[in-house]
């Protein structure tokens, strides 16, 4: 099976990320009254550029190439949208890491109440085992308390083994994109690589 990144071209040791436009405002909301360099990408952009470059190894050099018609390419265009790409994904880089510091904080949180509950329920099957009580009520007690203990360990585990890194990965990929380098190049040096149409276009 040919590996993800045969499908891209290469150019100066980057792989391109390549994305054909009939005009610049097809990447950014419309709706959105910012000025041009501090407007927010539309959702099916942002999503489409990061699938792409999600794609690739995370130490792989991208370039994204956005083509557009020739009287569209200007070193104005080229700023603008390379400071509007750029300063979304930064702050979408820093929604991503306050969001995995709420993650990591409630990890530790529910690892303490964790920790306090399974001590005091191992205390509990302690003593309930030192009555040495007969029946199946007691039985039922004593593993029920040695089970509820393992059971509140089960957030703090899911969080530190398998919630941060997704999300430690993906903010890896959104500064990955905000710093590499972006360029506007006429369509007719385009391949087939094309934004997805947008509802209303």
């Amino acid at each position: 099976m040919a590996k993800v990144e045969s499908h891209y071209r290469q150019e100066n040791g980057y792989y391109l990320v390549e994305i054909k436009l009939r005009e610049v405002r097809q990447l950014f909301n419309t709706l959105d009254p910012a000025p041009f360099r501090d407007k927010d990408l539309d959702s099916d952009s942002e999503t489409y550029i990061y699938d792409l470059v999600a794609d690739l190894p995370v130490k792989a050099k991208v370039r994204l190439v956005l083509y557009l018609p020739e009287q569209a390419c200007s070193a104005q265009v080229q700023d603008d949208v390379s400071r509007a790409i750029q300063s979304y994904f930064n702050y979408r880089s820093d929604i991503t890491l306050k969001e995995l510091r709420a993650v990591l904080k409630e990890g530790h949180t529910a690892m303490l109440i964790g920790m306090a509950f399974l001590f005091a329920c191992i205390a509990a099957h302690q003593a309930l085992t030192a009555m040495n009580r007969p029946g199946l009520l007691w039985s039922i007690l004593e593993e029920g308390f040695l089970i509820s203990g393992w059971v509140a360990m089960w957030r703090p585990i899911d969080v530190f083994l398998y919630e941060w890194w997704p999300i430690r990965r993906r903010r890896r990929i959104e500064r990955k994109i905000a710093r590499m380098p972006i360029d506007v190049r006429p369509i007719e040096t385009s391949v087939h690589a094309t934004l997805p149409s947008q509802s209303g276009e």
